[in-house]
């Protein structure tokens, strides 16, 4: 009967383990990256915007007065 957990003897088979982690750490760490960019490009369309309407609103409610 096989063992639940394996530990070898031989510690070199831990080699591919670590570097498929690093890789995925790698990755996730470019993501993470990417999307704070896109975020941060959002949130400044996003004032750009409120501030656009907010200039219309402000303009309409003189030229009602």
């Amino acid at each position: 009967m096989m063992e639940f957990l394996y530990f070898p003897d031989d510690k070199t088979e831990y080699i591919p383990g670590l570097i498929s982690i690093v890789i995925c750490i790698i990755v996730a760490y470019i993501v993470f990256r990417l999307v704070k960019k896109y975020s941060k490009k959002q949130e400044e369309k996003a004032k750009a915007f409120e501030q656009e309407v907010y200039e219309k609103m402000k303009h309409q409610d003189n030229d009602n007065k």
